[in-house]
């Protein structure tokens, strides 16, 4: 596994080792010495997520508040642009956002630390989204940051307008939601 960095220091690409010949292909698509080894993270995953998109859907920018949960993001058919921002108040890079495209094709990962929000929209006629946890899902506690704040002015790759969820549709401005210390 090879991780490489982005903008914000703390948010890392992950590129696991493929072996492909004419039958196929095989990787791991986990292995916590090899995350250990090219993260220097020692993260406990308890949770295994699951979300199938259509083209267009744009999921996020969620995050929660309590529990914060770390996320290893992947797209195992499809394509998405996932985009993380960076809401821990103290950080250089606070306000932040960094995207990259994740695809059946390329096998790539994201390391999502815990302070970040976080969202994707589907490129692809449609995407299965996995995603590994280092907190439990809490609805209580959960929080979303509006898709669209110009403050924050991410640049997602639209044609036209997502379809949103209810909920995501009440995401708050960066100064208006709740953040982490």
């Amino acid at each position: 596994m090879k991780a490489i960095p982005t903008t914000i220091p703390d948010l890392l690409v992950l590129e696991p080792k493929v072996f492909g010949d004419a039958r196929g292909f095989f990787l791991e698509s986990f292995n916590a010495r090899a995350f250990r080894d090219a993260t220097g993270l020692d993260e406990q995953f308890v949770q295994d997520n699951h979300s199938r998109s259509a083209q267009g859907v744009l999921r996020g920018l969620h995050y929660q508040i309590r529990q914060p949960q770390g996320k290893l993001v992947r797209v195992v058919r499809g394509t998405v642009f996932d985009v993380a921002v960076d809401l821990r108040r103290r950080s250089p890079t606070f306000g932040r956002w960094d995207g990259v495209e994740l695809s059946e094709d390329n096998h790539r990962q994201l390391w999502i630390p815990p302070g970040f929000a976080h969202g994707f929209v589907v490129l692809s006629a449609s995407a299965d989204f996995l995603y590994k946890t280092t907190d439990y899902y809490a609805p209580e506690h959960e929080r979303c940051l509006s898709w669209n704040d110009p403050a924050v002015g991410v640049e997602w790759p639209l044609d036209g307008e997502p379809l949103l969820s209810a909920k995501d549709l009440l995401g708050k401005s960066l100064t208006e939601c709740e953040v982490f210390e």
